[in-house]
């Protein structure tokens, strides 16, 4: 999927790059796999703000992807490649044998008319979802399931994949993106392949109110605050010399781990650093 460059007709044009969207075959979504986003702006139930920077952005509806993939034995075919504005994969919508029409993440590589299928009979081949028990060693898989049944939760961003690197004892041992090896339930099911949209990392926002539209609001330096506003704040320098880096609350904001002793971490074979 190329990335398309603009002239520097402008300081916001200077750098900006977009996608292409040529693997696009369909404009508008399937109506019925759509449901209304309610923006909170990063706000609780009682109104408090509890995530900063959000709020604004275009309008948008959420399509309802099948991470599940249960399916079984039905054989479908890639109708359409569509855009999602929630998600930075392409997502692909499926018509299969039994009437059925589901939206799956487009693997990198497929194309419509392509079949695909799910299930410990399906065909090892990419879009296909089954067991891990099922899939070859060594090969690359996204939408993975933590738990079995619960749907896929790992390797579900624009051009992400996990290796299958063993199993053994009913579990399955995988590489993630982040360099983590990691055991999951060799029950859990997995898709064949790359998810779509690789070059998505290469794009470049170009200016702020692009950032808007996405809901993004601006951030602020801490530097530039006043000392009690942030601990970065004051003085004649542009940062506090010696100490951390901190957040607003005073708390460490790099090199800190923040992963506490959880039950899941005797899955965790190796960890990312």
């Amino acid at each position: 999927m190329p990335i398309k460059r603009f002239n520097p007709t402008s300081p916001g044009r200077r750098g900006m790059t977009v996608s292409t969207f040529e693997e696009i075959t369909k404009s508008s979504p399937e109506k019925r796999l759509t449901q209304p986003i309610r923006k909170r702006a990063g706000r609780n139930s009682q109104g408090r703000l509890t995530v900063r920077h959000q709020g604004g952005g275009h309008k948008q509806r959420l399509r309802v992807i099948d991470f599940k993939r249960d399916n079984t034995g039905v054989p479908g075919v890639v109708n359409a490649i569509e855009y999602d504005p929630g998600r930075s994969a392409r997502i692909a919508l499926i018509f299969y044998a039994d009437g059925d029409k589901r939206y799956i993440l487009a693997p990198n590589g497929i194309r419509v008319g392509d079949k695909i299928s799910s299930g410990p009979r399906a065909e090892i081949r990419v879009g296909n979802s089954m067991p891990l028990t099922r899939v070859p060693l060594g090969t690359q898989v996204h939408n993975i399931e933590l738990t079995p049944g619960r749907g896929g939760q790992l390797a579900r961003s624009a051009g992400q994949s996990a290796q299958l690197v063993a199993r053994e004892g009913g579990y399955a041992t995988l590489r993630l993106p982040s360099g983590e090896f990691r055991r999951v339930r060799a029950e859990g099911q997995a898709t064949i392949g790359q998810v779509g949209n690789i070059e998505h990392d290469l794009e470049n926002i170009g200016k702020a109110g692009r950032a808007r539209w996405m809901g993004k609001r601006p951030e602020v330096r801490g530097s530039v605050m006043n000392p009690r506003d942030h601990p970065h704040g004051g003085g004649e320098g542009r940062a506090p010399i010696g100490g951390q880096p901190k957040t607003k609350w005073g708390k460490v904001a790099m090199g800190h781990r923040t992963r506490k002793k959880k039950p899941s971490d005797k899955y965790i074979v190796r960890r990312r650093k």
